[in-house]
């Protein structure tokens, strides 16, 4: 489309926080010269957002206000009513984003649309924060793909587009002051120890570059070692749009070792958003129906021992580390992941789902909630509910010598080897200050 000179547009991030390789973007480029890009503040998606994921999206919003050279305006409130107003302030004829593919997005974008026709303001979604927007690859038969292996296959078939090629001159920027105030971009305050890694684009890529050249060549076995640098540590960036997964993709040559193994990991987070796609209210309810009258336990006992899970005091070592890790850093290693959620079977889990979304930088709503499901066996795989992974063995098999271990708990630190992962058989019993396990793994299994 040829753009129409003296026109103006709104460009509304999301989950896209850069500038490279921003479908978005290029859109609105296509259909007028001047942009206005502007973040609205929405308290129905901050509100489950603990203290790290919100101060590493208001650093990344500054990161991004730093490329645009101050001209993104932040503003608060619901986006239904502040879209439409600040579409018509700067006489624009489109508001242009990446699709948001989850269930509130997806309603939400539905009511901006609506509102803004009323004025003929078209709302127009260009690209996603995935490589293949959820919905497009199918089975032969126009179903929805329920496993992950075919869904795999099919998706490498269906490809996807070469990066987007954009950046801070694909437009001219209005300049926010002229529109309306920003908000401060204030960050709440943040637990004591907390580290978040460095926002923004620049960031992003070179936490990719580094992993590429260093890591990927390892990561087919070190993809499950948490006591090794062998995480790619890009899940905050993919979830904030810091980079686009079709980057990544682009820059995994086949030739690579380990590159067929990142990139089943990318496509396990495809995967889940297609899932949640099809089956919305797998947000908050199972994907397999049969377990919503599975019983949990409760009580006293069960709140005591969620608050003691929760803190990272369960006597399981390998346990402990994944949640004191989290609280440290809103992060946790994958492998990790698995054994801590597989760890609260017995007390409901969406309570446990909850925690991590709150604590995550990376809460990500599909791959968060259809993961707990994977591990509880509630969800896509076919597994039965009663597998649970036994904290011991995981630790002395991905956690050898207990390096992770003795990292994020320090009252362990003084036990050598794998006998960190069983304090309670020492001599003298766990070091003081740690805990004896809360239950007796095999009786609970």
């Amino acid at each position: 489309m040829t753009q129409r000179r003296g026109e103006s547009a709104l460009i509304w991030f999301r989950r896209d926080l850069r500038l490279g390789d921003q479908p978005a973007l290029a859109a609105t480029a296509e259909r007028a010269e001047r942009c206005l890009a502007v973040f609205v503040l929405d308290e129905r998606l901050l509100a489950p957002a603990g203290a790290a994921r919100r101060i590493f999206l208001i650093r990344s919003l500054r990161a991004l206000r730093a490329q645009l050279a101050g001209r993104l305006l932040v503003v608060a409130g619901d986006p239904v009513e502040v879209l439409p107003e600040l579409a018509g302030r700067v006489g624009a004829t489109g508001v242009h984003i990446s699709a948001d593919c989850g269930p509130y997005g997806r309603q939400r974008d539905d009511a901006v649309r609506a509102e803004l026709a009323k004025t003929g303001i078209e709302l127009t979604a260009t690209g996603s924060p995935y490589a293949v927007t959820p919905g497009r690859v199918r089975k032969r038969d126009g179903e929805p793909f329920r496993v992950f292996t075919p869904f795999y296959r099919a998706w490498q078939d269906h490809g996807w587009r070469a990066p987007a090629g954009t950046s801070s001159s694909t437009v001219d920027w209005i300049d926010p002051a002229t529109v309306a105030e920003s908000v401060p971009l204030t960050e709440p305050p943040a637990p004591d120890g907390l580290t978040l890694p460095e926002p923004g684009e620049a960031a992003a890529s070179a936490t990719w570059q580094a992993f590429r050249d260093e890591a990927l060549v390892d990561y087919s076995e070190d993809r499950d070692r948490p006591d090794r640098p062998g995480s790619s540590r890009l899940s905050g960036y993919l979830h904030w749009g810091a980079v686009h997964p079709r980057t990544l993709l682009a820059d995994l040559a086949d030739d690579l070792p380990g590159a067929e193994a990142f990139r089943r990991e990318l496509a396990w987070r495809e995967f889940h958003a297609d899932v949640l796609w099809h089956r919305p209210e797998t947000a908050r309810r199972n994907y397999d129906r049969r377990f919503d009258t599975f019983e949990h336990d409760s009580g006293p006992a069960a709140e005591a021992a969620f608050a003691a899970w929760a803190a990272g005091t369960t006597g399981y070592p390998i346990v402990d580390a994944g949640l004191r890790q989290l609280l440290a850093e809103g992060w946790m290693h994958n492998r990790v992941r698995m054994v801590v959620a597989s760890s609260l079977s017995r007390i409901c889990t969406c309570r446990g789902a909850r925690h991590f979304m709150r604590h995550l930088v990376d809460g990500d709503l599909a791959s968060n909630q259809l993961n707990w499901q994977w591990v509880a066996g509630c969800g896509t795989d076919a597994a039965p509910y009663f597998r649970i992974f036994n904290p011991i063995t995981q630790g002395q098999k991905f956690d050898p010598d207990g390096a992770y271990v003795r990292r994020y708990v320090p009252e362990l630190r003084a036990v050598t080897g794998k006998a960190v992962h069983q304090p309670w058989t020492l001599s003298a019993g766990p070091p003081p200050g740690y805990p004896l396990p809360i239950v007796e793994h095999a009786e609970e299994r």
